[in-house]
């Protein structure tokens, strides 16, 4: 009976040992150092066995049987673990492991070998004989040398142990490793041995015929393209061509597109190219790129129309309060071409076919017209296709107005009022041509531009593109993306929209764009002529409390988790957070309000406070604290050399005081530009308050009007001759300019010359001239509610903007005087209070030599 004995493991993990083998090995596992020290105490044996699977922690269920009584060697200790050489002895099997010390022991006995009966017998010898040959050729195409080749395989002439030995070397996975050692008979395991290399020697051979056909046909091309090829070559010998297949699979996606004759020539050109590439080469994953966009885009899908004005009203009407005249624009807007894609939908099921030139270049109380140049010859035949392209023809819309007061969501409520896909691009910021129009394909990370990524985004080729923010476009040295903008936004051209990464046309005529800006004055001239524009302009105060209650609280009493708490506002505590604590013409900041008080009331119900169900005044004052919104109030009482003046900001429209004083000078002017030096050397005009230059002209303009007609106006002499005027107006940390000041400028210098009071329920708007006459303005509304909301009750406007009264709500128009004026008199006989009778007026202008 074999001899038992208790060995330390040492876990091998990706190698199998044979007997008869040194190899080197690297352990670095805690268990396996303390085996390998156990080992080193003793007479330097340890079992070496092989792991089933690549564990970190080897324990003996993952452990084969049998592994191999190895000697510890040469050892080199390391930071990482140590090296060493395991020199097989005997093949053993594990009958028992055991945990000890931290490290696994086993029990085990020496597996004892197999030999044949007959080692003469001439089948045996002649296995021997042709396994040498095979393991000597396996070496020499591996290219080793053939004296090192015979003296290692003549070294060894047991057979059994020259088995271990080619079985050493021979590339095998564990598990067949594993089964070579376990095959104790060694007529056996030089069979298998044998059957393993020769296969390899098979396979080196498959490669060399695969090497020279590859040779032959590339001859003397890069090697980088010549290892492509030969790994093309492999793939089909394997009958493993993935790019075959997903170049198959493309052209079946580009086959069903409905392409024009140019596109389609294009596809297939680089289809061919495609196919021609290397399947890993840079050439064709661009190649491939750009196939997959071509097969992605919606060349021939369409959203099919919904043509229901009432829908399209019920849609506005629900999600938008207000905007009257937005909404009955946009309705009209729809109704058009509702009307028109009705006629030439019923004109296709009657003749078969409608000529395409029929549905370009369409005004909305026009007939159609047909465009220069156009193909005549092409006709519509589907009525999905002329009921769209309809749809989108005529004016580009283009919303201005200030942020929050909804350009952007009635322009997805148009898409969904429509049934067709919504589509937004930012163009806030873009400063690049190619943002627009794509890059072209010979540069590195080329994609196409933000219209065709749109349009790839909406899946289909008649969304509702909404491009925002068109007046914050800007320019650079490459180039100028609202120029682009203008072949897409022309119904004429952008039938045929060229992006330079797609190098064919794409067929933007179906689409419905819409644009959207705050300044129109930043829109370029040739831009602004393709769009129509609408204006929105500011709530009132009232609009914006109904559309906290019917929109913006309800929403955020649900993303404040309150929607189930019985959680009330009363109208005076919306009333509150509207003119305390916002000041702007949209809702924006009027929602982020109504969320704050959300918050805090969500925290103190998470934190089982009490809290009050009904928001009061004094709830919303407590929750948010003091007003943070300061508006100006109209003055309490009429006052001298104070006029009230009305300003428009994109924020809303507000009042302003104009300040002035007039004081007899005896000493030198201060010099410091902002005065103006009169006769005999005395200051007579300065301005403060960080005027612009409009503004500053304006108070000049008014200045030689009050003095050059000082008589009629009722200034006595005392005011005038070497004076010093002074206008202010307050708020000096804040720039101001416009023309629209100019008779609050002058009443106020009037009043203060005259000594005559300025009513303090007057607010005025309108630009002057140095004869006195009124000039309109523009702002009008927005100036109004501003005035109205201060407690102004008269308002007095230039006459050129009487027709922009219509435009003030009427709850707005019943509480307010208007006065339409010409001239500066009429102003003053409005504004001022009337003079005392048996005030001394002043003598002739020439009398006071003044200029």
């Amino acid at each position: 009976m074999a001899h038992r004995q208790t060995l330390p493991v040492l876990p091998l993990r990706g190698t199998v040992i044979f007997p008869g083998l040194t190899q080197p090995i690297a352990a670095g596992r805690p268990s396996t150092l303390r085996a390998i020290e156990s080992a080193l105490k003793g007479d330097r044996l340890v079992f070496a066995v092989a792991q089933r699977d690549n564990t970190e922690e080897p324990t003996s269920d993952i452990l084969y049987s049998m592994g191999v009584i190895a000697r510890i060697g040469q050892i080199q200790r390391g930071l990482g673990g140590v090296q060493l050489l395991l020199q097989g002895e005997q093949r053993a099997t594990a009958l028992q492991y055991s945990t000890a010390d931290g490290f696994l022991s086993a029990v085990i006995v020496p597996a004892e070998e197999m030999n044949p009966q007959t080692e003469n017998d001439p089948a045996f010898t002649a296995l021997q004989k042709e396994t040498r040959e095979r393991a000597a050729e396996l070496g020499e195409r591996r290219g080793l040398p053939e004296e090192v080749v015979h003296q290692v395989l003549d070294s060894v002439t047991e057979p059994g142990r020259f088995a271990d030995l080619v079985a050493g070397y021979i590339e095998l996975p564990v598990p067949e490793k594993q089964g070579l050692l376990e095959t104790l008979s060694v007529e056996e395991r030089l069979r298998r041995v044998l059957v393993h290399v020769q296969r390899q020697v098979g396979l080196l051979e498959a490669q060399e015929d695969i090497k020279s056909q590859v040779q032959e046909e590339l001859g003397e091309r890069q090697r980088e393209m010549y290892l492509r090829e030969q790994l093309k070559t492999i793939q089909k010998e394997l009958g493993d061509d993935d790019s075959s297949k997903e170049i198959t699979e493309l052209r079946d996606k580009l086959a069903k597109l409905e392409l024009s004759k140019e596109a389609r020539a294009e596809v297939e050109r680089e289809l061919g190219r495609l196919e021609r590439a290397g399947r890993e080469s840079m050439e064709a994953q661009v190649i491939r790129t750009y196939l997959e966009w071509i097969a992605e885009l919606p060349w021939n899908k369409r959203s099919d129309d919904q043509l229901e004005l009432k829908h399209a009203e019920a849609v506005l009407e629900e999600d938008h309060y207000g905007l009257k005249d937005v909404k009955d624009r946009v309705l009209e807007f729809l109704a058009v071409r509702q009307l028109r894609a009705t006629q030439l939908a019923d004109e296709v099921e009657k003749t078969g076919e409608v000529p395409a030139a029929r549905l370009l270049t369409e005004k909305d109380d026009a007939t159609p017209t047909l465009a220069v140049g156009e193909k005549a010859d092409r006709a519509i035949t589907d009525k999905a296709e002329a009921k769209s392209r309809a749809m989108a023809k005529g004016p580009i819309l283009l919303f201005i107005g200030p942020p929050g007061v909804g350009k952007t969501s009635i322009a997805k409520s148009i898409a969904r009022s429509l049934g067709r896909e919504y589509v937004r691009v930012a163009l806030g910021g873009a400063r690049d041509e190619a943002d627009i129009r794509g890059h072209r394909r010979t540069y590195v990370g080329a994609m196409p531009g933000r219209i065709i990524q749109g349009l790839k985004q909406a899946g289909t080729k008649n969304p509702v593109f909404l491009l925002d923010e068109v007046d914050k476009l800007g320019t650079s040295y490459q180039g100028d993306p609202s120029s682009a903008l203008l072949e897409v936004l022309d119904p004429a051209q952008n039938d045929t929209f060229t992006d330079h990464y797609l190098g064919i046309p794409f067929d933007l005529s179906e689409v419905i764009f819409i644009a959207t800006g705050n300044f129109v004055q930043n829109i370029p001239g040739p831009l602004l002529d393709r769009m129509e524009v609408v204006d929105f302009a500011g709530y009132t105060e009232k609009e914006k409390a109904e559309i906290a209650k019917k929109y913006l609280l309800p929403r955020q009493l649900e993303e404040s988790g309150l929607s189930d708490k019985d959680i009330t506002f009363t109208e005076e505590a919306i009333m509150s957070i509207v003119s305390n604590y916002t000041r702007e013409s949209g809702v924006r900041q009027l929602e982020r309000q109504i969320g704050a008080v959300s918050r805090k009331l969500a925290r103190k119900i998470a934190s089982s406070e009490d809290v009050k169900h009904v928001v009061d005044v004094e709830g919303v004052r407590d929750l948010l604290g003091r007003p943070r919104v300061h508006p100006e109030h109209a003055l309490a009482e009429s006052e001298v050399g104070i006029a009230t003046g009305m300003y428009y900001t994109p924020m809303g429209g507000d009042i302003m005081f104009v300040e002035a004083s007039i004081r007899r000078y005896y000493g030198k002017p201060d010099g410091d530009g902002s005065a103006t030096v009169g006769p005999n050397g005395a200051v007579s005009l300065i301005l403060t308050g960080q005027l612009g230059d409009v503004m500053k002209e304006s108070a000049r303009a008014a200045f030689t009007y009050a003095t050059n007609n000082a008589a009629k106006l009722g200034i006595p002499r005392d005011r005038l001759g070497a004076i010093e005027a002074h206008i202010h107006v307050p708020a000096g940390a804040i720039p101001k300019d416009g023309p629209s000041a100019g008779i609050a400028i002058a009443t106020a210098l009037v009043s203060e010359m005259s000594d005559r009071p300025v009513k303090q329920d007057v607010a005025m708007t309108g630009e002057i001239t140095l004869r006195g006459r009124v000039l309109p303005i523009g702002g009008l509304k927005e100036k109004v509610l501003g005035a109205h909301r201060a407690g102004i009750k008269t308002i007095i406007i230039p006459k050129g903007n009487e027709a922009d009264i219509e435009d003030v709500p009427e709850e707005v128009r019943k509480t307010l005087e208007f006065h339409p004026v010409e001239t500066l008199n009429e102003v003053l006989e409005i504004a001022l209070v009337p003079a005392e009778p048996g005030e001394q007026a002043a003598p002739p202008l020439e009398i006071m030599g003044v200029a």
